[in-house]
């Protein structure tokens, strides 16, 4: 694993959060009437926003053996993390999406339910492996639990939660204390009320 030094990735989440303010998109009324949604694919595709969000993102990191990205932005960001870091990346897909053998789990979300899985492969040797779980946005905290209970289910131990926006409103870091444990630390770049 590389080394992820403090002060790197403290100006990096400074770099950031920059870039959020300056070229996130707001759109109103999106996905239903009220709510107004914060659109980050301005910021990913900017080079320098891209790079520091990816830097950041690695801010407290420690003793990571893999990255997991969840479906569908937390691939892109995962890739990216899991290479600043000098290790692997594992993709937490939505149901249906991998052939089998799959590990699977279904979860209640507020409007519905929803299925992650990965590849029940033996050779990903998932076991006693220490994983950082990446997302991009933490809203309620369901898919974290899920994507982590399911990584967890394997022998894996996920061991922190990394994304680029906390809505932190919405009560996704309690949600991840009450299902992962207290000891497990979010790492949230921008917080957005």
């Amino acid at each position: 694993m590389a080394e992820v030094t403090g002060d790197r990735t403290a100006e990096a989440v400074v770099r950031a959060q920059e870039a959020i303010a300056r070229h996130a998109r707001l759109v109103d009324d999106f996905p239903s009437p009220g709510i107004a949604f914060k659109d980050l694919t301005p910021v990913l595709a900017d080079a320098e926003g891209l790079s520091a969000i990816v830097t950041a993102l690695t801010h407290g990191c420690t003793d990571i053996d893999l990255v997991a990205g969840i479906d569908a932005r937390g691939f892109l960001l995962g890739g990216a993390v899991a290479r600043e870091l000098g290790v692997g990346v594992l993709a937490v897909r939505k149901g249906g999406k991998l052939p089998p053998p799959v590990h699977s789990i279904t979860y209640d979300l507020e409007y519905g339910t929803a299925t992650l899985e990965i590849p029940a492969d033996d050779g990903l040797g998932l076991s006693g492996m220490r994983v950082l779980l990446v997302d991009d946005v933490l809203a309620t905290g369901g898919t974290a639990v899920a994507a982590a209970d399911l990584l967890n289910r394997t022998g894996a131990s996920v061991v922190g939660v990394a994304v680029i926006m906390e809505l932190s409103g919405l009560g996704g870091r309690e949600t991840i204390a009450r299902g992962l444990g207290a000891g497990v630390p979010v790492h949230s770049v921008a917080l957005d009320a």
